[in-house]
């Protein structure tokens, strides 16, 4: 129970502080630089976390069991960092900018996960859909 909601603590923390740091980034500095700074920084971060969670089998066994799917992460995240230090260094605001990616990313992520991962949908599921598409008008509701 404690790493159910640890790790979904996690999550929400990191969001909010990338959003607010992707925000905070200095529109003058070129972003690829930005970039490179901040992957390193995060190997670092990674590789020392390796070392209080190493693998049984070794490091290059691991990397041999690997799929597609580090790969697609990989463009993935590159995507992400590439995508909101633009959309905030042109001015959207903070607040919209990640409600309307996360809200529609989510939209997108249910006919796949219907069809791929066979997850069921309940009328709740649904009630919260239409709640999120009310919000994507709202979010662009002018006065």
């Amino acid at each position: 129970m404690f790493l159910f909601y640890f790790s979904i603590t996690i999550a929400i923390a990191s969001s909010a502080l990338y959003h607010f740091v992707q925000k905070s980034t200095p529109g003058n500095v070129n972003f690829a630089v930005s970039l490179i700074v901040t992957y390193v920084i995060s190997i670092a971060i990674i590789l020392i976390i390796y070392t209080f969670l190493p693998t049984s089998k070794g490091f290059i066994a691991e990397l041999r069991e690997l799929n597609w799917a580090s790969y697609a992460l990989a463009l993935s995240l590159v995507g992400l960092e590439v995508g909101f230090l633009l959309v905030y260094r042109s001015g959207w605001n903070l607040g919209i900018a990640a409600v309307l990616v996360n809200v529609v990313a989510a939209l997108i992520l249910v006919p796949l996960a219907i069809i791929i991962f066979k997850d069921k949908l309940n009328w709740v599921n649904i009630v919260g859909i239409m709640v999120c598409l009310m919000g994507l008008v709202m979010l662009n509701w002018k006065k």
